[in-house]
């Protein structure tokens, strides 16, 4: 990343940990949150994958600090921020790539992970280890097909590309079938 962007990514950073806050409380229940996995997706696609785990440990600190979200806003987070830029880099801009990532990290990682950490946290007697699993799940697939739709709608119009340019990142344009820096 060149040193002029830094200011530029800081700030977008700062705009998606703003957006997923903000938005978060729209149909939010425990461990249902798809508003957070659609921000997830779009920030990996923008910026990476290390940029959408620190968007997603931001935005998880402040959900619960400010609005008494449980241990969930982080084990629901993380994984599928960190997978969904991952596999986005690794197909070469395919943007189903991101949302099986989010999918997998958080709707199966995420939610599996979110067991031992909330039985540590309240001691839930009776739940078990898939008990996040369908809740995780549906809400990946939710909040990643709208992400899908808005970034298509952005890939078919070439925005997608000025951002990504304008932000240092890889730029994955295949009606060019080359990937720029």
């Amino acid at each position: 990343m060149k040193k002029d962007n830094k200011l530029l990514v800081m700030i977008t950073v700062s705009m998606f940990v703003t957006i997923g806050v903000v938005i978060s409380p729209i149909l939010r229940f425990e461990g249902f949150a798809p508003t957070a996995h659609f921000v997830n997706v779009v920030c990996s696609v923008f910026l990476g994958p290390w940029y959408s785990l620190l968007n997603a440990i931001l935005t998880a600190i402040i959900r619960m600090s400010f609005m008494g979200i449980p241990p969930l806003a982080i084990t629901g987070q993380v994984f599928g921020a960190v997978l969904s830029g991952i596999f986005y880099r690794k197909s070469k801009g395919n943007l189903l790539c991101p949302v099986i990532g989010e999918i997998l990290g958080t709707g199966v990682i995420g939610a599996l992970v979110s067991y031992p950490v909330m039985k540590l946290f309240y001691g839930t007697g009776d739940i078990t280890w898939f008990y996040y699993l369908p809740s995780f799940i549906i809400a990946t697939i939710i909040g990643g097909s709208l992400a899908f739709i808005f970034l298509k709608t952005l890939q078919k119009s070439k925005v997608l590309y000025s951002i990504q340019k304008k932000l240092g990142v890889n730029v994955y344009d295949k009606s060019k079938k080359t990937s720029n820096k």
